[in-house]
């Protein structure tokens, strides 16, 4: 399977988890020439920009540990974009979802990256 491939079957797993802890899921892979965002979801007047890492063994590391003050400029910069394009007037939460192994499983959920 392609890195490409991982990466789907990681976002739709992240995807599912979000869905059975109450967030509504209204994009995915939303793309702009300038910037990406893995997950869009929603819960309770709040919409929730999610980075997905995914790692196949810990080997590698955390994928957690790339997301870099760098990294976090981009995800802030790709959610005011959002935000802009699709006339949002609640809150942004940047956040992030670690998925690892062959079953794509949910190893963390930070809800709110400071």
């Amino acid at each position: 399977m392609t890195n490409f491939a991982h990466g789907r079957e990681a976002e739709a797993a992240a995807a599912h988890y979000l869905e059975s802890q109450g967030f509504t899921v209204i994009a995915q892979n939303w793309r702009t020439k300038r910037c990406e965002i893995d997950i869009v979801a929603t819960k309770k007047r709040t919409a929730y920009c999610v980075e997905v890492k995914y790692r196949q063994n810990t080997q590698q590391g955390s994928g957690l540990e790339y997301i870099t003050p760098k990294k976090q400029q981009q995800m802030s910069f790709a959610a005011e974009i959002w935000a802009v394009q699709n006339n949002w007037k609640g809150e942004i939460v940047l956040s992030a979802i670690e998925v690892s192994g062959q079953n794509y499983e949910i190893t963390k959920f930070i809800e709110t990256i400071n």
